[in-house]
């Protein structure tokens, strides 16, 4: 109880419950709960029960666009329930239920017109008469009947009894907002579906772009790294000398060059020192995290300077 009631109180839900309301009253007003009188007089005008003999499509084309309907019901059935419940479905027109007696017709009229209840009540009365005399005659003969039937309407229509007009069938109006509704949908899900893959895709075309400047800082990172790899290299080479009692066998050094030696060795192993700092950050920023890649490639040119300025020292005996 209390999902339904979290559920209808959103407004997910009530948009569900409106167009729940919505979908009932169209299909109320199309006609669901129709018999198939009525399911078949509210698009068309004559109906004909199983086992009648009657050439509909003919018969349709006798009555044309009258406002008249007529239902050929099975022997025996009840013309005024008929007539009841067709009320709704032949809205407007004069409606005849008719069914066959033995040598004659059972007839029963109703005219459902605008006040024939009210004002127009003798008039409703005269048309519900008249739509189905002098049809006896053609019991055998149903399309000859319906020639009659037209022309007693037009006959009511020249008296002035019923409204001159033809009878228009249009949908009901929940049929038009469900169009409007369906229609709406199909331009909303269409702009939205644009938008998001606008969005989608000037997404994707940002971070490739910004993949593509990481993948080139990368390139930049791993040529500065590689250089400087070939320097400590190098230097290391140096630093294996230097730190020999004597650079060369039996020789003695000056003053100068011990002390510059000291000065490249102590120099040196700061430079070994920062390189292996700098080269753990490098291999996190490989597998994903670490420093910033930029500023990576600085500090590795700043320590590849450091290491051209330490090459530079002179080593010789002095």
């Amino acid at each position: 109880m209390r999902l339904l009631r979290s559920l209808f109180t959103s407004p997910f839900g009530r948009a569900v419950l409106g167009c729940l309301i919505l979908a009932g009253w169209a299909s109320f007003s199309a006609g669901i709960l129709d018999g198939p009188v009525a399911r078949d007089l509210r698009t068309s005008a004559v109906y004909a029960a199983p086992g009648v003999e009657l050439d509909e499509a003919a018969a349709e084309r006798i009555i044309g666009n009258r406002r008249v309907t007529v239902a050929f019901l099975e022997p025996g059935a009840d013309l005024r329930s008929g007539c009841d419940g067709v009320r709704r479905a032949a809205d407007g027109t004069v409606a005849l239920m008719i069914s066959r007696n033995g040598a004659e017709f059972d007839t029963y009229g109703c005219a459902l017109l605008p006040g024939a209840d009210d004002e127009n009540f003798g008039r409703a009365a005269v048309a519900e008469t008249v739509i189905g005399s002098g049809i006896d005659p053609f019991v055998d003969q149903p399309l000859e009947a319906m020639k009659l039937i037209a022309i007693n309407y037009d006959g009511l229509v020249k008296a002035g009894t019923v409204p001159d007009g033809a009878r228009t069938i249009s949908p009901s109006l929940p049929r038009y907002l469900i169009a409007g509704a369906a229609l709406l949908a199909v331009v909303a899900g269409s702009s939205l579906m644009y938008v998001t893959a606008y969005r989608a895709g000037r997404s994707t075309a940002v971070r490739r772009a910004e993949r593509d400047t990481l993948d080139d800082a990368r390139i930049e990172l791993s040529a500065a790294a590689g250089v400087l790899a070939q320097q400590i290299i190098a230097l290391d080479g140096k630093y294996s000398l230097v730190t020999t009692r004597t650079g060369r066998r039996g020789a003695r050094m000056s003053r100068r060059t011990a002390a510059v030696r000291r000065e490249f060795a102590q120099r040196y192993r700061q430079v070994a020192s920062d390189y292996t700092e700098l080269l753990g950050e490098i291999t996190k920023t490989d597998a994903g995290s670490g420093q910033d890649v930029g500023s990576l490639t600085a500090r590795v040119e700043a320590l590849s300077a450091r290491c051209r300025a330490l090459g530079r020292l002179r080593l010789g005996a002095g």
